[in-house]
């Protein structure tokens, strides 16, 4: 059984982020966008671990941390800082006001999980915990041979790219990365993937002007090309995608499992080698 986690952060990249990590692994999270909201939240919920950002509106992590301590039911509840702080005597400030620990930013996804872990009572320690939560895609293998399925993921997102990369990796696929058009299209005449998942809206070329590239190169347009997209932008975008070529349109937020299904089926329509 996965441990119940509240994230204390006014960043929304870096909690979307620990967010989809945690829960990717059968963890349930709370969150909260300033230090008094996570107070108020860890006093109503008692969560197994807190994680805390340092600077925050209203109630900073220092502050939100002590009057957690003042609460006797929270005693025993691990409160990590999640920080970029890195100066001498960081360490022991963090810990002399209440802290367990402390998670370095930026947040790397391969090793964030076992960090937090570390800090998970036994009791919630299950060895179910660690493994993923996923199941095996229903489709094609993401290896054929000694062929691996190589995705190329575009968007000017880091995060939305570390996303792909920390799901999609754990099952095979080798997923490799670019943050505009130009350079996407220069992966794709050099490594030819398997399939192009692409974001829409991005600065200078948009994903509409990178399919037309790739669907007017007699080298790139068998190449399945999927969107992924947020909801904000909702069934217009969707259409209007397929309707310039797409092979498929994915809407963000997505479960972890679902996108890897949705990965497996859009390969296997398309008759990849996968």
């Amino acid at each position: 059984m996965g441990a119940l986690i509240l994230l204390v952060e006014d960043n929304p990249a870096n909690l979307q982020l620990m967010e989809y990590l945690l829960r990717a692994f059968g963890h349930t999270t709370l969150s909260a966008t300033d230090g008094a909201a996570g107070v108020a939240m860890a006093v109503r919920e008692a969560p197994d671990v807190i994680l805390m950002d340092l600077q925050m509106p209203t109630l900073n992590g220092y502050d939100a941390a002590r009057q957690i301590r003042k609460v006797p039911a929270l005693n025993g509840v691990p409160i990590v800082a999640v920080t970029a702080f890195a100066m001498v005597g960081d360490r022991d400030k963090i810990l002399a006001h209440g802290f367990d620990g402390y998670i370095a930013k930026p947040i790397t996804p391969e090793t964030f999980l076992s960090e937090v872990e570390r800090f998970i009572p036994k009791p919630s320690a299950d060895p179910a915990a660690s493994a993923p939560a996923l199941l095996p895609p229903d489709g094609p293998a993401p290896h054929h041979g000694s062929h691996r399925t190589v995705i190329l993921a575009v968007d000017n997102s880091p995060v939305n790219l570390s996303l792909a990369e920390s799901t999609l990796g754990p099952f095979g696929y080798q997923v490799v990365t670019a943050t505009s058009v130009r350079e996407a299209l220069a992966l794709a005449r050099a490594r030819r993937p398997d399939m192009i998942l692409s974001d829409v809206h991005m600065p200078g070329q948009s994903g509409y002007d990178f399919l037309q590239i790739v669907k007017g190169d007699a080298a790139l347009k068998t190449i399945p090309f999927v969107f992924i997209s947020s909801t904000v932008w909702g069934e217009t975008e969707r259409l209007a995608g397929m309707a310039r070529g797409a092979d498929g349109f994915i809407l963000r937020p997505i479960e972890p499992q679902a996108l890897v299904d949705e990965i497996s089926r859009y390969l296997k329509e398309k008759g990849s080698p996968a």
